[in-house]
């Protein structure tokens, strides 16, 4: 058994849309060796309707897992050994000892669901290979 469990955090602006399908990717496929959140900049009060519609198509139930947006703070990113953002650019805390990645990515706020479809998938890919290097 490992002595820690990596920690990442996926954060975007509004935690409604990107960063929510990217933990849910993670929290599933991970099955517990990674500790995942996500958060946002400026938190929309509720999850993208189109998001849940296409991550429901491929078997993820983002309002059955109680997943809502969350305000971002610096507490979550000190304890993360990894902080994935998604378009938050200046407004994300730094901290050193923290690994940063940018994934950039359509922000899938306002778009038909072929275009957050084509997102989510991507970010399912980013995830996958993300899985091999902290886990």
């Amino acid at each position: 058994m490992p002595d820690h469990v990596p920690e990442v955090l996926f954060v975007c602006v509004h935690n409604a849309g990107r960063s929510q399908m990217a933990a849910a990717f993670l929290t599933r496929d991970a099955a517990g060796r990674v500790a995942v959140r996500s958060a946002g900049t400026a938190p929309a009060d509720e999850i993208n309707p189109v998001v849940v519609e296409a991550m429901s198509e491929v078997g993820i139930d983002l309002l059955a897992s109680g997943a809502t947006p969350k305000s971002l703070t610096d507490a979550a990113v000190r304890a993360s050994d990894l902080v994935i953002t998604m378009g938050c650019g200046d407004e994300c805390p730094y901290f050193p000892g923290v690994r940063y990645v940018d994934w950039d990515l359509d922000d899938p706020a306002g778009r038909p669901i072929e275009d957050v479809r084509r997102v989510r998938d991507e970010i399912e890919q980013r995830v996958h290979a993300l899985l091999h290097d902290v886990s």
